[in-house]
């Protein structure tokens, strides 16, 4: 078993470290409001730590969950930053959704420094972190991934080594990309049904048994059609991940015209108030 310190705790943080616990781990952890640290070492048990680099002295590896780009540098490279602390043979491994070009800065600084980092954001939400059963795309070296896998199996049921540092960001964004286009042709489909006055639960039966499936259809249909919107990713982050993506895409020379066509609607549903509420609400603009 490993000496793991895990940064940041919230939906998706918390649970997952909790799973590294259940495992037989020995976990402490940050987070950068102390008292969500206190209640989770209450809750759980493990041990706290007032800083990144209080949590990283002595661990075989970090690991993070936060919540972007600037939040990752601060609890590496910051003060009391973690990176400074680890020790060679450390491994980082970072679930949170950034940059490649963060995930490729963080492997240049740490790898002569003997740090093996694997840039490993996840897919499965709220629910996936609960249940142990993400999905985890991953970048870094095969050194890293020999390394990470054993631990990352606590909480996830598919694991995938995509590439070099940075592979495991542009992975994601190719997720993000795939269900931000999903959710538009799922809303218009509903709004259409709704205007044509069928029976929901009628088209429902028809279409998902058949090309049209998917898992936002299988489990997101029926809250869109009731105005339910409280499952989790909120609209604040896929904005942050589409950003990413077509960030990535000018850099790369990709066209992506229709994550800049739903991006700009996840903006009208901001600002319909719908920040928190999670994807599936994308609906709100054609309903509304």
């Amino acid at each position: 078993m490993a000496k793991i310190a895990f940064l940041g705790l919230g939906v998706m943080g918390g649970p997952m470290a909790g799973h590294l616990l259940k495992a037989g781990h020995e976990v402490t952890v940050y987070n950068r409001t102390a008292s969500k640290a206190v209640d989770w070492v209450a809750a759980r048990g493990g041990s706290g730590a007032p800083t990144p680099a209080a949590a990283a002295t002595g661990v075989d590896a970090v690991i993070a969950c936060v919540g972007a780009d600037s939040d990752v540098e601060m609890v590496t490279l910051g003060d009391n930053g973690a990176f400074a602390a680890m020790h060679e043979g450390t491994l980082w491994i970072d679930h949170t959704t950034v940059s490649a070009k963060l995930a490729r800065k963080l492997a240049e600084i740490g790898e002569p420094q003997g740090i093996h980092c694997v840039d490993a954001p996840v897919s499965g939400g709220q629910a996936g972190a609960e249940g142990g059963t993400l999905s985890i795309m991953c970048g870094g070296s095969r050194r890293g991934m020999t390394l990470a896998e054993p631990i990352m199996q606590a909480y996830a049921a598919r694991i995938v080594h995509c590439g070099d540092a940075g592979a495991g960001q542009q992975t994601k964004m190719c997720n993000q990309l795939a269900i931000a286009g999903v959710l538009q042709g799922l809303s218009e489909a509903l709004h259409l049904a709704k205007r044509s006055e069928l029976d929901l639960d009628k088209v429902f039966e028809a279409i998902s048994g058949g090309a049209a499936q998917s898992w936002q259809m299988d489990n997101r249909w029926k809250t869109m059609a009731k105005g339910e919107f409280d499952f989790g990713f909120a609209v604040d982050w896929m904005r942050k991940d589409l950003g990413l993506a077509i960030e990535e895409g000018a850099d790369t020379g990709a066209t992506l015209k229709l994550a800049e066509l739903v991006d700009s609607y996840y903006a009208e549903v901001q600002a319909m108030g719908g920040a928190r509420q999670d994807t599936s609400s994308l609906v709100r603009r054609l309903e509304e």
